[in-house]
């Protein structure tokens, strides 16, 4: 069962459709998380991206990468709903194999460095158990802006 399911989710990141690229939350701990995020070919990426070889591009993957570090950076704080977690660097990102419409990636992030503000984080993508990329990103805390009346 998971942790948090796709509302859960929705409640914590503000990403909708198409950008919101994880479907679980499978494993939450102070300083560890696992997602789930499944490839489908109805994705909007695929009907340009290798056309015939249908590739799930990195920059994707780091970004459920990257949206799975927020989950794990705003369950460690009181007022989530107040706050935003962006992407502020990725450092050696790796890409070892492609990931095509039928897998599902299992993304595995544990913080590396945490201050008030500022998350380090190391984030692992496995299909069946292969890594398929992993990364180092640093995430950054903003207060979120009032929504306009």
């Amino acid at each position: 069962m998971p942790i948090l399911d796709i509302q859960a989710i929705q409640a914590l990141l503000p990403h909708r459709y198409p950008f919101l690229l994880i479907d679980r939350i499978l494993e939450l701990e102070d300083m560890r998380v696992v997602s789930i995020k499944n490839v489908t070919m109805n994705e909007p990426h695929f009907t340009g991206h290798f056309p015939g070889f249908p590739v799930m591009p990195g920059v994707l993957i780091v970004e459920a990468m990257a949206q799975t570090a927020g989950v794990l950076v705003l369950n460690r704080i009181k007022n989530r709903a107040e706050k935003l977690v962006f992407l502020a660097m990725i450092e050696q990102a790796r890409f070892r194999k492609p990931v095509v419409p039928g897998d599902q990636l299992r993304i595995e992030v544990v913080f590396l460095k945490l201050k008030p503000s500022v998350a380090k984080i190391h984030a692992v993508a496995t299909v069946d158990g292969v890594v398929v990329a992993e990364a180092d990103l640093m995430c950054t805390l903003s207060d979120r802006a009032p929504a306009p009346e």
